[in-house]
């Protein structure tokens, strides 16, 4: 491994876990910071984090001052002279970082390699102001820095394709891997979880679910740690807000990442998230406090008749239901529409509206179901339909909507990684490999595309759009022309 002189400026949360990182790594760090103090408290916290990995038994306490020794506090910008990387953490300011990058030219050395850990604004954009933009890139990390295996190396237009190399193998000996990500809106990985933000979002707009009942559908049935309200809580919703924005606005307004109206409210209120004790969540000393649930009805007797792709039928029956061959002989219509809301599949079956319910195929049958009910729905086919399947496990009420809650979700998710692919900003390995261990998805969205099926994706897609008049579900090219050739997503 070459060992390199990396000098960080800026020595908040993202700086301090980048000089960790690196000096964990046998380089030489010189950190600087322009408030008093801060990075002698930054390095403090750092040796406070090591310690507890020598308490852990994984380092011994001559490593831990091996690493500590590596950490050099400069009290200027003169003091990264010699540096042969140099990466910025600062605050999120346009002309702030151009200012930044300026001071650096003119105090190291002309073939030191600059890089911004920039979330939001284009490498491009801060390169413009420089003299020697063909050696200035992106250098991406997620926080907690050592923790987040996962970093985005960004070539700006006018970047040499040395840096980008030197920076890809700096990062590799560090045990991160690094993803070539084009100097687009959002880069990969922010780019990639606007969909599961937006569209969890639109979802309670819409008046389907209200935030509690979304994550739960997001992490019981879809599989995922956290759902859309859980993690904007926990990155802070001025922070993502301000993110949604720009990437939108970076993106000619495209319908697809098309930010909520529940959000301006929601900041304008300081309802950040975890950090402010309040957001979509309250917290308390013990976390987040989880509202309750509607439990489900005792079970009652009746019939019920499946409709194509319900495979719900064991449940049922332990839950107490019995299952008949003709819907004219059934209390409950039970039926599983794909991109269509409940009103829709009445109007197409001519079907009685009061007795019938939508569940999601996508689901496990073991999983939290969701079951969907149209303005029409009785009370008693609900309750029934309730009552058997919550017999057997979790179930979410949910008023209609087009692909009900888990269709959406992981049919926008596909989709967004699909337009990232035909958009060219980064390959579908990398696409998939940032997405799981960046943002923690069960698995990344071309291959999770390849498992429900590109055809079915797509056809949850067009439903939604024909229905909606939403251009934000039209179908990435990615995705319509695998689809109709039975190809990979990955391909």
């Amino acid at each position: 491994m070459v060992k390199e002189i990396i000098g960080v400026v800026g020595a908040g949360a993202m700086g301090r876990g980048i000089a960790q990182l690196f000096a964990q790594s046998g380089h030489e760090v010189r950190l600087f910071d322009a408030a008093l103090g801060a990075a002698q408290a930054a390095r403090e916290f750092m040796l406070g984090m090591i310690d507890r990995q020598v308490a852990k038994g994984t380092i011994d306490c001559a490593t831990r001052d091996a690493i500590g020794d590596r950490v050099t506090i400069v009290d200027g910008i003169a003091g990264l002279n010699g540096c042969s990387i140099v990466i910025e953490a600062i605050v999120e300011d346009l002309p702030i970082k151009q200012a930044l990058f300026r001071q650096l030219e003119a105090a190291v050395q002309p073939g030191t390699i600059l890089a911004s850990n920039t979330s939001s604004l284009t490498i491009s954009a801060i390169a413009g102001g420089c003299e020697r933009p063909e050696m200035l890139a992106g250098l991406h990390f997620f926080n907690p820095v050592p923790l987040m295996k996962i970093a985005e190396i960004i070539p700006g237009i006018l970047t040499e394709p040395p840096v980008v190399a030197r920076l890809a193998a700096t990062l590799a000996a560090t045990g991160h891997r690094g993803v070539i990500a084009a100097d687009q809106p959002g880069f990969l990985i922010n780019h990639a979880g606007r969909a599961l933000y937006t569209e969890g979002l639109r979802i309670v707009e819409e008046g389907v679910a209200d935030f509690a009942t979304v994550d739960r559908v997001v992490r019981d049935a879809c599989g995922f740690r956290m759902g859309p309200f859980e993690l904007l809580d926990m990155t802070g919703l001025d922070v993502s807000s301000r993110v949604m924005q720009s990437i939108y606005d970076q993106f000619q307004q495209d319908p697809r990442y098309r930010p909520s109206s529940l959000v301006a409210p929601r900041v304008a209120a300081g309802l950040f998230g975890r950090k402010t004790g309040r957001g979509f969540y309250t917290y308390g000393e013990s976390g987040k406090i989880e509202p309750a649930q509607m439990p489900p009805p005792p079970v009652g007797k009746g019939t019920v008749w499946l409709g194509q792709g319900v495979g719900l039928a064991e449940r049922l029956i332990a839950g107490g239901a019995q299952i008949v061959a003709t819907p004219d002989d059934a209390d409950v219509l039970l039926v599983a529409p794909l991109g269509d809301d409940l009103s829709e599949t009445v109007r197409q079956m001519g079907a009685d509206a009061s007795r019938m319910l939508g569940v999601d195929l996508l689901i496990p049958a073991n999983g939290r179901q969701t079951l969907m009910v149209s303005p029409a729905t009785s009370e008693y086919a609900r309750e029934l339909a309730h009552g058997w399947l919550g017999a057997g496990g979790a179930v979410s009420l949910i008023a209609d909507s087009l692909g009900g809650i888990a269709q959406r979700m992981l049919a926008m998710i596909v989709n967004t990684g699909c337009e990232i692919a035909q958009r060219g900003i980064a390959n579908p390995a990398d696409i998939d490999a940032a997405v799981r261990i960046g943002l923690g998805y069960p698995e990344g969205p071309l291959a999770l595309g390849d498992r429900l099926g590109a055809a079915r994706v797509m056809e949850i897609l067009d439903r939604m759009q024909s229905l909606s008049g939403d251009p934000r579900y039209r179908p990435s090219a990615w995705l319509r022309r695998r689809a109709a050739l039975g190809l990979s997503l990955m391909a």
